[in-house]
């Protein structure tokens, strides 16, 4: 039987309302695993390949033909928006069945969740935070609410695979399915998944199930790239020189950037009239600049404002809005955005998408390239790559166009490799421990030692976890009153605890800065973090504000609207380059081959840079020297590896090689001054990188390396072990060093 035969009668008739003429091969894939076999499964296909579908239509026709006595399928999706987009699609997919599909989180009215806690039924979309919040605060209704689960679906699964949160989502569904006395199937939806066996064995941990990964044959996807680069002031890189391996404009000017504009957001203005498009940045910060900017170039114009803004920090109605223009298709506007669109929010049909400067990973600019495209048409890309013109006495790495060198290296690793970044599965997760420890107090109310280390040691997220460890952990916790001992020896919260679990901000695991709403009269404008004195300016919202007052006690600020450009401040996070990338990054210098997609000033600057490589040797040879005692080491290492490098360098060979004046530009390059001869310098770190020491040396005397969300109430055994075995990357920078010739 076809999968299209097994498929329930009002399946089929959604099939041909929308006029799909075959399944595609992801759809029949999954419907092999879901109907003929009982093990997990993770999707793997390019973003709107039909993922969604594929994994529904099997669940609510096995629905229709035996429905659940409780909820029977958990959705967890990791934004809002994307569960709100999801629950439109799905619930009209459901209605002739009568499968009711409820979504579940701060935004939903509390009429609708009182109607699931009534009659739990059908599909259930939820976010890892709200099913935190509903754990701890229904504890009791949670058998019948999923008495009867039989599936979770986990979409955009790469996103929760690099830190606590997706550890959050597993001990989440580990602890509801014991509770619920259930063991659902899970299925796992993703576009970029790097390293399928290992996220496959995330996905089933604790299931007794293994995972079942299709091999989907995928078709050839066409795209339009380009990628092209933009000194922020003077004379552009290929200005007066005959460029012949260059990509020829792709299309004519849509629209005249003002005079003695930013020649790369002036070509974004130029490029984007008449077509819907989204810019993708990797800050709120940049976010808001170049929108005030854009806004402000059609202001000079005399041209109506065709510019929106998308960021984490905004407030829902203001994202909203932005949601529902963009999927709007007789308006043709530009949304700058960060991550916030990335994921599967349906916007509707996207012409073109822009990348300033390059993302940090493989499977963003995939996310991104894969937001434009669709309805048979390529997807389509442009990178504009920005800095300053390096000063003509400029220090070597400096003149080292390093965002250029990483999106092309992020392009050749897909096109040459289909190479997607691994999951990061072998972290010491003591902050997520942490927090599993105080939910699973809150719910429960008193529990012995021995059993509460019993519920959560025994979540298979914490493999690596002793029970020495564990009980170190709630010493400490008793020490300081996160819990308090009871008369006959059982743990209950403490009061400091009950502070943090009664926040609902408890319910993430992300880290949150302290934020402030901004509001302009009635009108709630975004948040903040640290504003600026009352007097001062602001941008939020792709406008200037001025701040009229700030009440710290209940973090509003209130401001009024008026003209400027300032930056934006909200607090950003370092991004974390793979070792991969950095190391093709050092072969794009190394290597004469042309680039397809390289604009003129593009290719005219990567000339220069390997020009420049080759004369001072900088990507044959890892330390450069700058002049005199000045030295400059190049380790083309990841993130993790080469904080570990630096670490390496300064405490354990800092005096045998004389370092002083130590400055570092994670993860590209560290320069400082040292007395000891170059011979001796590789000497002395190979001795070292050979030498074993203990991991915990690494860090500094009086330092508390706080990563995650809740390291400030671990013990500092704890904190500190976390910190040199989970996330310096000790081995990856011993081989790099043992590798130098």
């Amino acid at each position: 039987m076809s999968a299209f035969d097994r498929y329930a009668p009002f399946v089929q008739d959604y099939i041909y309302r929308n006029h799909w003429e075959s399944l595609r091969s992801i759809q029949v894939a999954a419907a092999d695993a879901i109907f003929n076999t009982d093990e997990n499964v993770l999707l793997t296909a390019s973003t709107a390949s039909g993922k969604t579908e594929a994994a529904f239509f099997p669940i609510i026709t096995l629905f229709s033909e035996d429905p659940p006595t409780s909820v029977g399928c958990i959705y967890i999706g990791p934004l809002k928006a994307l569960i709100n987009d999801q629950f439109s699609r799905l619930n009209d997919l459901c209605a002739e069945a009568d499968i009711p599909v409820w979504h579940w989180h701060g935004d939903v009215a509390q009429s609708h969740k009182a109607k699931l806690m009534k009659r739990p039924s059908g599909i259930l979309q939820i976010t890892p935070e709200s099913l935190e919040a509903m754990l701890l605060h229904k504890h009791a209704a949670i058998p019948k609410l999923f008495g009867d689960l039989r599936f979770v679906v986990i979409d955009e699964v790469h996103s929760l695979l690099r830190g606590d949160r997706g550890g959050q989502t597993l001990c989440l569904i580990e602890r509801l399915s014991r509770i619920a006395g259930v063991t659902p199937r899970r299925i796992g939806l993703s576009a970029t998944i790097g390293d399928p066996e290992r996220t496959g064995e995330f996905l089933s941990l604790g299931t007794g199930r293994g995972t079942i990964i299709p091999k989907i044959e995928a078709k050839g996807s066409r795209w339009r790239l380009s990628m092209e680069h933009f000194y922020v002031k003077d004379i552009q890189a290929a200005e007066g020189k005959d460029i012949p391996d260059a990509l020829p404009v792709l299309e004519e000017k849509t629209a005249e950037a003002p005079k003695n504009a930013d020649p790369g957001i002036g070509y974004i203005y130029e490029h984007t009239r008449g077509k819907k498009c989204l810019v993708f940045v990797n800050s709120r910060e940049e976010c808001e600049t170049v929108t005030t900017t854009l806004r402000q170039y059609c202001e000079t114009q005399q041209e109506r404002d065709r510019f929106l803004i998308h960021h984490g920090n905004l407030s829902a109605s203001y994202r909203e809005t932005a949601e529902a223009i963009m999927k709007d298709d007789s308006q043709y506007m530009t949304t700058v955005t960060t991550a916030t669109l990335e994921l599967g929010i349906d916007i509707g049909r996207l012409e073109r998408a822009f990348q300033i400067d390059a993302p940090w990973t493989v499977s963003s600019f995939l996310q991104r390239m894969g937001r434009t495209g669709r309805r048979e048409s390529p997807s389509e890309m442009w990178f504009v790559m920005r800095e300053d013109e390096p000063e003509a006495r400029a220090m070597l790495p400096t003149t080292i166009p390093w965002k250029l060198l990483q999106g092309i290296a992020l392009v050749q690793l897909y096109l040459e490799e289909r190479w997607c970044e691994p999951p990061r599965l072998d972290r010491l997760p003591y902050s997520l421990l942490y927090h599993q420890t105080m939910s699973t107090l809150a719910s429960c109310g008193e529990l012995s030692p021995k059993a509460l280390a019993d519920r959560v040691l025994r979540l298979h997220y914490f493999h690596r976890i002793s029970q020495e460890d564990y009980k170190i952990l709630l010493r400490h916790l008793i020490q300081t009153d996160h819990i308090q001992q009871t008369e006959q020896g059982g743990l209950i919260v403490g009061l400091a605890g009950e502070r943090v679990v009664n926040s609902f901000k408890f319910y993430g695991v992300f880290v949150e800065s302290e934020e402030y709403t901004v509001r302009s009269e009635s009108q709630e404008l975004g948040t903040v973090v640290l504003p600026p004195p009352v007097g001062e300016k602001l941008a939020i919202a792709g406008h200037v504000w001025e701040v009229l007052d700030v009440d710290h006690k209940r973090h509003l600020v209130y401001c009024q609207q008026v003209k400027g450009s300032i930056p934006a401040y909200f607090g950003q996070c370092p991004g974390d380059l793979h070792t991969k990338i950095l190391q093709r990054m050092r072969q794009v210098l190394l290597e004469d081959k042309p680039y397809p997609y390289l604009m003129k000033n593009a290719v005219a600057r990567l000339d220069q840079a390997r020009y420049t490589a080759r004369r001072s040797g900088t990507a044959e040879t890892p330390l450069i020297n700058l002049g005199g005692n000045m030295w400059c080491l190049l380790p083309w290492v990841g993130t993790y590896a080469f904080l570990a490098m630096e670490r390496i360098l300064k405490i354990e060979c800092g005096d045998r090689l004389g370092l002083k004046n130590f400055d570092s530009a994670r993860p590209y390059y560290m320069q400082f001054t040292m007395k000891a001869s170059e011979e001796e310098f590789y000497r002395i770190l190979k001795e070292a990188a050979q030498t074993p020491f203990d991991p915990l040396d690494l860090i500094y005397p009086k330092e508390e390396p706080l990563f995650d969300k809740y390291d400030g109430y671990l013990p500092d055994a704890l904190l500190r072990k976390g910190f040199a075995h989970g996330v310096l990357d000790i081995e990856g920078a011993k081989a790099a060093i043992l590798s130098w010739n």
